[in-house]
């Protein structure tokens, strides 16, 4: 239930998204998740307490990546739901989850997806 509550904020859920796509460092993240990188640090730390993120060393930098598998069904599960109750997506369209982990970037569609989404979680 802890879990679900954690991906319940917009800005979380965005986070978890965004490094469904790969790892990223928090500068990166805000950047994609259009907030500020203490805001991000501190839902970073919210997750990795939650053991929903784990840290990496990439040289000086630390990047973020998600823990497992299921966190992946899970934001991927929350998405498709939050899009259905809005009215966003069609009825059995699932957010796109195919893309390799290893992909820098997400899909350049995605940011619409989790905006839409994550705006009818919150209402």
């Amino acid at each position: 239930m802890a879990t679900l509550k954690l991906l319940a904020d917009p800005t979380r859920l965005r986070v978890v998204w965004t490094l469904l796509h790969g790892r990223h460092a928090v500068n990166d993240l805000a950047e994609h998740v259009g907030a500020n990188p203490a805001a991000v640090s501190q839902h970073l730390a919210k997750l990795r307490l939650a053991k929903l993120v784990r840290t990496e060393r990439q040289g000086t930098r630390v990047l973020y990546a998600l823990v497992n598998d299921h966190i992946e069904r899970l934001a991927t599960e929350a998405l498709f739901n939050s899009q259905h109750i809005a009215g966003t997506a069609h009825p059995h369209q699932r957010p796109d989850s195919q893309h390799s982990h290893s992909h820098p970037h997400p899909h350049p569609h995605s940011h619409a997806h989790v905006d839409d989404a994550a705006d009818g979680a919150a209402g």
